[in-house]
């Protein structure tokens, strides 16, 4: 939790600052309460009875009461807007960082846990921020306060009150016991609610085409009702807290009237009005101990919560970026666009098996390299450690003659034209999709309409409303697989990077499509690096070079024909795809 004030910003902390004066106002003003009634109950006992004096202070209660409602009012504002303020600035820290994760990172924390952190946890935290302020600051000083004007009044009173709040203090301690453990657990089943819905909706055509909606439904089912439970303990326990101080609080204010009645029995002449006007006073004021106590009890219940959360938040902030940013902007002149990888091997973390191992490539300025190899072969993993998503276990990446390491990420990532595996839209339109991200240019709508052409998407682009306007959904869930990939395409060739990085974007796309495509790539991308990842012969075979993988390793390099008279497992994959008489003619 201190971590987390310490993002307080001097301005909040005025506010507080101002928030301490006003409960300041406001306990006094409470406190003065109990006097003016204890005026009016002497002036009750009085023989001659002056109303207007009774009515002055009853005035003065008024006044009392008014004035501390605003204090409330003012001070409710101030702890509102500091809470909201540092819940804005760990939101932005928190989204920021998440940013910089490299892809390990992100996994191990797990994309449901980022989300809940992001939300739940900070939501924890303006709570306890909100409603704490008041209450941290406001109960000592009214209890220390309130038990130094009950004192002297009456050690029996004294005592009875002394009785309530140990026994307050026990319910409090037993009751934290008992629901602090339980708050971490409901934190990470609130992680899981939100990864099995987050896989449900995403898989949501799966699960339908299956007929898996039962089988979800009962996974969803476990995980709220197990949250469920956890949740109902700790609200019972909580319920269980409220009932107590409501018993306590009744228990000493009839152990105050009980103990004062006997005092006034025994009382001889006129003490036994000053006593009623004393018992009147000490009832109120025991009240306000017990209020006092009542808030922090409150506090310690959601402190515990709030502080499970900043803990969550700050292991996402102090986390150490294994991808640390370098300094350099440009590469060595003359080798813009090469790409050479020496000796690079890669395993993922805590992993004991190497994806790849000790593979060197050399990609020449204008060249187009494609990288083929049997699922698992390490394909995807080799071009995502050249934008650094993954950073090289063993080894060096090259780009323009400097090591990746070396880069600013965003000078890195200007000179590459990344397209995914996975084509990813981004709600908004057409056109946002394609001019997405910020190279340093800005694109215009020709430079636009040229990517989307390249890319032959302008057939179904024509036919959205709006054309480059149409709308795209979260997702793309309004287009078909092939569609994004296009558009995907499109959002490279419109950024006209140096380095292209294909991975494996054009398995969605029927041959003619594909043909044309290329073709047309080809063209565009005239003078700049091509690298590709495919499955299939017909879209690398005139590749300029063929990299084969298999289990991680370099096991041929060159082009399709030399390689279909070297390498078996390049032999192997293209006959399961294509006869020999079309390996021979080229068809």
């Amino acid at each position: 939790m201190v971590k987390v004030f310490k993002k307080l910003t001097s301005r909040e902390w005025g506010l507080i600052a101002l928030s301490i004066v006003f409960i300041v106002i406001q306990v006094w003003l409470d406190l003065k309460l109990p006097d003016y009634m204890s005026s009016i109950s002497a002036l009750l006992q009085t023989d001659n009875i002056v109303l207007n004096q009774i009515l002055v202070s009853g005035g003065y209660m008024i006044a009392c009461a008014l004035g501390s409602l605003v204090c409330t009012i003012v001070v409710g504002y101030f702890a509102a807007t500091v809470a909201a303020s540092l819940s804005r600035t760990l939101r932005k820290d928190l989204y920021d960082k998440t940013l910089s994760l490299s892809m390990a990172e992100i996994n191990r924390f797990s994309t449901a846990s980022l989300i809940t952190r992001t939300t739940n946890d900070i939501r924890q935290i303006q709570l306890i921020v909100a409603m704490g302020l008041q209450a941290i600051i406001k109960a000592p000083i009214l209890a220390v306060w309130a038990i130094v004007k009950i004192m002297g009044k009456s050690w029996q009173w004294s005592a009875a009150t002394g009785v309530a709040v140990l026994i307050l203090i026990a319910l409090i301690s037993i009751i934290i016991f008992f629901a602090v453990p339980r708050f971490k657990i409901v934190q990470k089943l609130t992680d899981n609610l939100n990864r099995i819905t987050r896989e449900q909706l995403t898989g949501i055509r799966v699960v339908r085409a299956y007929n898996a909606e039962e089988y979800q439904g009962k996974k969803f089912d476990e995980a709220n009702t197990e949250l469920t439970r956890t949740n109902t303990t700790v609200t019972r326990v909580m319920a269980i807290l409220g009932s107590g101080m409501t018993f306590i609080m009744s228990f000493l204010t009839l152990a105050i009237y009980i103990i004062g009645a006997i005092l006034i029995q025994n009382a001889t002449g006129g003490e036994g009005a000053v006593i009623f006007g004393n018992m009147v006073v000490f009832t109120n004021y025991a009240m306000q101990v017990i209020m006092a106590f009542m808030m922090l009890s409150m506090i310690f219940i959601m402190l515990p919560r709030a502080a499970v959360s900043a803990g969550r938040i700050n292991e996402v902030l102090d986390t150490d970026l294994s991808i640390q940013p370098g300094t350099v902007t440009e590469g060595e002149p003359g080798r813009q666009g090469e790409v050479v990888l020496q000796d690079v091997s890669f395993r993922y973390p805590g992993a004991e098996d190497y994806v790849l191992k000790d593979v060197n490539v050399t990609i020449g300025k204008g060249e187009t390299v494609a990288f083929i190899g049997a699922t698992g072969s390490g394909k995807s993993t080799l071009v995502n450690l050249i934008p650094r998503f993954y950073e090289a276990t063993e080894g060096e990446i090259l780009v323009d003659g400097v090591n990746v390491k070396d880069y600013v990420p965003e000078a890195l990532n200007n000179k590459l034209g990344y397209v995914s595996q996975r084509a990813v839209m981004f709600s908004g339109t057409v056109e946002s999709n394609v001019a997405y991200g910020d190279n340093g240019a800005q694109p215009d709508p020709a430079q636009v309409e040229k990517a989307i052409r390249v890319a032959q998407a302008q057939e179904f682009v024509n036919k959205m409303e709006g054309q480059l306007e149409g709308h795209i959904a979260q997702g793309g869930t309004n287009l078909s697989g092939g569609q994004k990939q296009r558009l995907s395409i499109a959002r490279a060739v419109c950024r006209d990077p140096e380095i292209y990085i294909f991975d494996d974007t054009f398995s969605a796309l029927d041959y003619k499509t594909d043909k044309v495509l290329r073709a047309a790539l080809k063209e565009e991308t005239d003078g700049a690096t091509v690298i590709m990842v495919a499955q299939r012969i017909g879209t690398i075979r005139d590749a300029d070079k063929i990299i084969v993988l298999d289990q991680g390793r370099v096991v041929g390099q060159g082009t399709h024909e030399a390689l279909l008279a070297s390498c078996d497992v390049y032999r192997e994959i293209a006959l399961s795809q294509l006869s020999e008489e079309e390996l021979l003619h080229g068809k």
